[in-house]
């Protein structure tokens, strides 16, 4: 049935070529117009489904936090002045653009300084609280006998400023009191200063960050301008808001840098193999339809791509053109041979549509295999991609002969004008793709047969080597863009460091009550003390529960009546102007009382609070930022307060980028077995099918993809390839692509009575050959991307894609040359 539609389609195409067209250009343009609405989403919790307990708790947390993204504007000068002077106008500039832009802005400490200085002595404990207190009454007793004339022995005060101050900042890293001079974000020689903004702007929301990013410039500039001595200062901004949406900028021109150059080099392999520039528009023609098609039901649905799918444009080029090339390739060998049009057509059509057909559905069938992984990033890429491979058979079947025929209307081939210019002169010399292996296969069959075999067993050895090593990547530093492809941001990024330290990053994760998330602090921190010095999970936990001491009621009085005594010893000049300047911050107020989390001031409350207000709900875990890219740590990290069980017997649940990676590893770990093996057995039914009823010829296929396959099993161990959630997908799709050679090869060797398989390397295998170019140029493609796990990708599928043509144009033929050989020295034999 197929068949005879696939010859009135045929006909059809001869009879009236407009028609077909003008239905696929149709097609187009409305696929066109749903193409245009698709998205680019760069988030990796876009990689994994939306059911995964990790994605749906971000988002939850995102959805009610009113810091969802955060910016750092690093200012740098000489004058730590007048850093500070523009530290403040920016601060102050940029929360007046709105809190829908804007949470908070700020570039220091002052708020809670102000606040928590003067409680700083109800930090510590009730023992430490009164020793404190006993130690300024004796220092007071010191001082009256020393104006009385009643001190015995002077061996000096019992207690100095110095030390008051040194016990009441005991707790002052986890209060957010510090020692940055006047509580500014700043370098320690000031020459730097960093201004932390907040925003409730969801990751990923690129359409809202974008615009809110360009107004806080805006900001910065007009305050830059405003006076003379900021004119020098210079600006820079990190942050993951920053990061966010340069990285997505850099993805975007990468996929667009990528794709255009894959398939340029794709387009320039066909003029050099066909030398005819009517096979490079129809190519390009039917390419860029096949692509539009597939990206407008990528956004029917799917709806966006990811950092997997969005490179898929260069490999579906390289692989969906292989129709057109068998196709062409096969036409304008009929026509050299004098074929008319009508005839060379149905002879093209009917010789490729079913291998091509074939080759087209173990493509899909091998993508399709990524279907059975629960990594979101692997089902898209196999959906996408198994959709191009059918829809561009589909797109080359139904308008490359059309195309051709109307060419032919237009400017006719004939012997005479194809050997004109300077094209039919390169023409005659031909590309020679085929011819080449035919002339090396017969020198050394036997030589060639027991490589591919040694290949195999090799493999064979090396896969288990490999798998054994642990193959997996665990530096997501490899796995990120090119750090030199931009080195502004990594210079800021580094400066913010050092003015902020660690404690400037972490992971939020949100109670349900603030009783829940005070119980999971003081969890999280008994889990930090129980853990040996060498394995500590983080860095520190906080909460706005830090900002609110416990016995108050106890210590109230007691600080009173150490502020009362300071008071007066400063009063009656027992305390000098040096020393007075070391407590007087730390002084309370004479109207000193208990205090809870709906007393804090509102910007030192603020980090810990969300959209709606409420306050106390939100803990914060700081990781340590110089292993933040060791996935080996990142998973004992988000372990650590992924689902953590409070006294009260209930479970609290955090997310964020270390969990989200973490689940990412798994994911990928979980998957390699299934996606490579099921691809595997779909490509082995592909080919048992394609050649039912002719065992030999499909065993000699299996061979070859062994050989192939094998043969990147070996250089994957050499050279000590590391798996990762990108690149891992170019394993389960070099079954179905690497098997299309070999299947080609020997369709046509099989078409042709299994007589002569070198005739048959000299014509389809220069098809092949150009087929497997095409598919590599569209990898190569890849290497030139900033991001490193693509260009990992790159590499392997390249590989992937030599050694399986390697194996189907030398050792395939090799083998069936010896079997001619065999079959012809019996048939000499007298009986």
């Amino acid at each position: 049935m197929l068949k005879r539609l696939i010859e009135g389609l045929s006909d059809l195409q001869i009879r009236r070529p407009w028609l077909p067209i003008l239905a696929g250009l149709a097609v187009t343009v409305v696929m066109g117009l749903f193409a245009s609405r698709l998205e680019l989403r760069t988030r990796y919790d876009a990689l994994l489904p939306d059911s995964q307990p990790s994605v749906q708790e971000l988002h939850r947390v995102e959805a009610r936090t009113a810091s969802a993204q955060t910016l750092y504007i690093l200012i740098e000068g000489h004058d730590p002045a007048t850093l500070r002077a523009m530290g403040d106008e920016v601060a102050a500039r940029i929360v007046l653009l709105g809190p829908d832009v804007a949470s908070t802005a700020e570039d220091g400490t002052q708020a809670g300084r102000s606040f928590l200085s003067p409680r700083a002595g109800l930090f510590l404990s009730v023992d430490e609280l009164r020793r404190l207190r006993d130690d300024v009454v004796a220092r007071w007793d010191y001082e009256v006998a020393k104006e009385t004339g009643a001190l015995l022995d002077d061996e000096g005060p019992p207690v100095t400023a110095q030390q008051i101050e040194d016990r009441l900042r005991k707790k002052a890293d986890s209060e957010g009191i510090d020692d940055r001079a006047d509580g500014y974000y700043a370098r320690k020689d000031g020459t730097g200063l960093v201004v932390i903004v907040r925003s409730p702007i969801p990751g990923g929301d690129l359409a809202r960050t974008g615009p809110a990013l360009a107004k806080m410039e805006g900001a910065v500039a007009a305050v830059k301008s405003s006076r003379p001595a900021y004119a020098d200062i210079r600006v820079g901004y990190a942050g993951d808001m920053a990061t966010g949406f340069i990285e997505y900028d850099r993805i975007r021109n990468d996929l667009l840098g990528v794709g255009a150059k894959g398939i340029a080099l794709v387009l320039l392999a066909v003029l050099l193999y066909f030398m005819r520039l009517r096979a490079l528009i129809v190519m390009g023609i039917t390419i860029a339809a096949g692509l539009v098609w597939t990206l407008g039901v990528t956004e029917i649905f799917i709806g966006h791509l990811n950092m997997a799918t969005g490179f898929l444009v260069s490999i579906i080029a390289g692989n969906g053109i292989n129709v057109g090339i068998l196709y062409q390739s096969r036409y304008f060998e009929e026509r050299r041979r004098g074929v008319d049009v009508p005839e060379a057509l149905r002879t093209a059509v009917r010789t490729t549509w079913q291998p091509t057909a074939i080759a087209a559905i173990a493509a899909a069938a091998s993508y399709l295999s990524l279907l059975v992984t629960d990594f979101r990033a692997f089902k898209h890429f196999g959906v996408i991609a198994a959709t191009g491979m059918l829809l561009c058979w589909v797109v080359k079947t139904t308008m490359v002969p059309p195309l051709l025929v109307l060419s032919e209307r237009y400017r006719p081939l004939s012997a005479s004008a194809d050997d004109a210019g300077i094209f039919g002169k390169l023409r005659r010399l031909g590309m020679g793709y085929g011819a080449a292996f035919a002339w090396l296969v017969p020198r050394a069959p036997r030589a060639l047969l027991a490589a591919g075999v040694l290949a195999v067993a090799a493999g064979a050895v090396t896969v288990v080597l490999y798998v054994r090593r642990d193959p997996m990547e665990y530096d997501l530093g490899a796995t990120e863009n090119d750090p030199s492809e931009n080195g502004e941001l990594h210079r800021v990024w580094e400066g913010v460091f050092g003015i902020m330290g660690s404690g400037h990053e972490g992971m939020v994760v949100l109670a349900d009550t603030a009783d829940d998330a005070k119980q999971l602090r003081d969890k999280l921190q008994a889990d930090w003390d129980r853990a040996p010095e060498k394995s500590k999970p983080f860095v520190a936990v906080h909460s706005l529960w830090d900002a609110v001491p416990d016995d108050q009621v106890v210590k109230v009085p007691l600080l009173r009546e150490i502020g009362d005594r300071l008071e007066r010893a400063r009063a009656r000049g027992y305390l000098g102007d040096a020393e007075w300047a070391k407590v007087k911050d730390y002084v309370p107020p004479a109207d000193l009382k208990p205090y809870g989390i709906a007393d804090l001031p509102e910007p030192l409350a603020r980090p810990y609070s969300e959209k709606d207000g409420t306050r106390g709900r939100l803990v914060g875990i700081e990781a340590e930022p110089s292993r933040s890219n060791d996935v080996h740590y990142l998973r004992q990290y988000s372990d650590s307060f992924r689902a953590t069980r409070l006294p009260s017997g209930k479970i609290v649940l955090g997310s964020g980028r270390a969990v989200i990676f973490s689940d990412i590893l798994q994911a990928v770990v979980h998957d390699v077995r299934r996606a490579v093996g099921l691809s595997f057995g779909l490509t082995l039914l592909a080919v048992a099918i394609t050649f039912w009823g002719g065992g030999r010829y499909a065993l000699s296929v299996v061979f070859a993809l062994l050989v192939g396959v094998a043969s990147e099993a070996v250089f994957l161990y050499a050279d000590d390839v590391k798996l990762n959630f990108m690149n891992f997908s170019a394993l389960p799709i070099t079954f179905g692509i690497g098997v299309d050679y070999a299947v080609n090869v020997v369709q046509r060797y099989r078409a042709d009575g299994g007589r002569d398989i070198l005739g048959a390397l000299k014509t389809t295998g220069g098809a092949v050959v150009l087929c497997s170019l095409t598919t590599t140029l569209g990898y190569l493609a890849l290497l030139g991307s900033a991001n490193r796990a693509i260009r990992s990708l790159g590499l392997i599928a390249v590989v992937g894609e030599v050694s399986c043509l390697l194996a189907a144009v030398t050792v395939l033929p090799a083998l069936w040359l010896l079997v001619e050989r065999r079959r012809n020295r019996r048939r000499a034999t007298p009986r």
